[in-house]
């Protein structure tokens, strides 16, 4: 397995609607690979996740909000999806900025599900090949990005990025996830 020892990773969440294995599951791969992982929200307090976005899920403490935290913190950044959570980020400029700095620095960024929204939103698919939930094809393609059908996709065009469909896809989400930070 690849070491993330010395890594810091941030989940950037909106506060509520985020897909619980969707958070889990990568934050354990990093935690199991020596990372460090932040959950990083517009607010102090807990986020509040769900699952398959009709139940709920649990809570999950923040670590820092967007205003506290500086791209040179950050190794790497994970976009969780659920349809509210990647809703509701697209819309704070502080989750824009963060991401696009992240992007810029040439560090990399994963997405999965609805995550994606936030990179249209932030302007960085142009010119990528990305996954997504497939409701959001169109929107990548509107965006300059080329849409694929795959359980996982990396593309290091301008700066790493990795991204995958749904829940279904964790297996290789965090696979990847985590060599592609090492």
């Amino acid at each position: 397995m690849s070491d993330l020892t010395g890594k810091t990773v941030v989940f950037l969440t909106s506060t509520r609607g985020i897909e619980e294995p969707e958070l889990t599951r990568p934050w354990q791969a990093v935690r199991d690979a020596g990372g460090t992982a932040l959950l990083v929200a517009p607010e102090a307090g807990e986020v509040r996740t769900v699952n398959d976005d009709l139940g709920p899920g649990g809570t999950y403490p923040v670590d820092r909000t967007l205003a506290d935290v500086r791209v040179e913190d950050v190794d790497a950044l994970v976009v969780p999806g659920g349809t509210v959570n990647a809703d509701s980020l697209r819309l704070e400029a502080d989750a824009v900025a963060l991401v696009t700095a992240v992007a810029g620095a040439g560090k990399p960024v994963a997405a999965i599900c609805h995550g994606p929204w936030l990179l249209v939103e932030a302007g960085l698919v142009e010119g990528k090949t990305l996954t997504s939930y497939p409701s959001l094809a169109t929107d990548i393609r509107n965006a300059g990005g080329s849409w694929r059908d795959e359980e996982a996709v990396v593309d290091t065009t301008r700066f790493p990025l990795l991204t995958s469909r749904d829940p279904d896809d964790l297996p290789a989400f965090t696979t990847r996830l985590v060599e592609l930070f090492a």
